[in-house]
């Protein structure tokens, strides 16, 4: 049976057993705060030429970055309204309002939608980078300038893509990422960065997961608890040791999907994108056509008959489902028409071009068959 992800081929290709690096981290002892997660921090620092703090998960890297940025009860921020939860709950965890904004074919916000949905309470604006591919960083970053706002990037699915040839996580006043073990680059846990280069947003930022604390009992900020691990953090080095010929692979794998599947009328196929906006393809994910988006759950079945693994991101828009229909939700209906007929297909660097093609004939064979 294909895999969805497969970590069991990724690990195989590491230059090193993990075993043998989580057994050195167990004889260490150092279990929080260890040596291996400052070595981390650092090779961050040193992929992408940003500063970067390691934390517990992704969730927790967006409210770092949100209570860095003081945001309050009454604020706004501008978001998309496809995507996952956290994007939205760490918003409203804070007490402030989520502002939804419409998304563009490529299933990032439409940047012409943006400046319309800007008001006298707006604080900040959060694109996310979506399935791995980041929108026009720069012109959102210049358009938030005009008007004195913040910027944060949710690249929990993007780290290691580029945006005009500047890296994800790189351009924005703060970004994040998530290393969740489906992630291009994933722990074996739960785990997350943010990244900035303002010297005193990144003083905030490095203190507020400490408890707010600098210095033992020296509480200087309102903080929380959001160590990553050292376990998490020693993976993660060996990780990224190949990240960068999984980025080559993970696009050699869009292009053969595409190869496949582009002339098929039914679907339509991702765009790929030129080396300077570069996807890291967090999902490979089609959309399918008006005539057959309602027979979608049966595709999927039948794929799944034949040892082929599909996933839903996101079928219902944050801004339908019952805690968030309260908030802003008008000029929406690019979001409301991908949510009913996006689809996932198995996307890792380690899929052999059989099996591309052996998903890509079924995915055809099994449309034509229900259609």
């Amino acid at each position: 049976m294909i895999k969805f992800i497969d970590l069991e081929r990724q690990r195989k290709n590491l230059p090193i057993d993990l075993n043998k690096v989580i057994k050195e981290i167990i004889n260490e002892g150092q279990f929080i705060s260890g040596k291996e997660v400052s070595s981390l921090e650092n090779l961050l620092q040193e992929y992408i030429s940003s500063p970067a703090v390691a934390v517990a998960n992704g969730t927790d890297a967006l409210s770092i970055a949100l209570m860095a940025l003081n945001i309050k009860p009454g604020d706004e921020v501008i978001i998309p309204s496809f995507t996952w939860v956290s994007t939205a709950e760490v918003i409203c965890l804070l007490g402030a309002k989520p502002v939804f904004v419409d998304i563009d074919t490529n299933f990032n916000i439409d940047l012409n939608k943006i400046e319309p949905k800007i008001s006298e309470k707006t604080k900040a604006i959060m694109p996310v980078s979506m399935f791995g591919r980041c929108p026009d960083l720069m012109k959102i970053k210049e358009l938030a300038m005009q008007y004195n706002l913040f910027t944060v990037e949710d690249g929990a699915q993007s780290f290691g893509a580029k945006s005009n040839n500047n890296f994800s996580c790189n351009v924005l006043d703060i970004s994040t990422t998530s290393f969740f073990p489906s992630k291009p680059l994933g722990c074996y846990g739960d785990g997350g960065a943010i990244f900035s280069k303002d010297e005193d947003l990144l003083k905030k930022i490095m203190t507020i997961p400490k408890h707010g604390q600098i210095g033992r009992y020296n509480y200087v900020e309102i903080g929380m608890n959001s160590r990553l691990d050292t376990i998490q953090a020693g993976i993660l080095i060996e990780k990224l040791k190949i990240f960068e010929d999984e980025i080559i692979k993970r696009n050699l794998v869009a292009q053969l999907y595409e190869k496949h599947l582009h002339k098929y009328k039914l679907i339509t196929t991702p765009k790929i994108p030129s080396n300077e906006n570069r996807s890291v393809w967090a999902q490979y994910t089609i959309i399918l056509n008006n005539e057959i988006a309602n027979k979608r759950d049966e595709i999927m079945s039948n794929l799944k008959n034949l040892g082929i693994p599909t996933a839903l991101y996101y079928p219902v828009p944050l801004h339908t489902s019952k805690v968030y229909k309260k908030f802003n939700s008008e000029d929406l209906d690019t979001t409301m028409d991908i949510a009913k007929r996006v689809l996932s297909l198995p996307m890792h660097p380690y899929l052999t071009k059989e099996e591309i093609k052996f998903v890509s004939d079924n995915l055809i064979s099994v449309i034509n068959e229900i259609n």
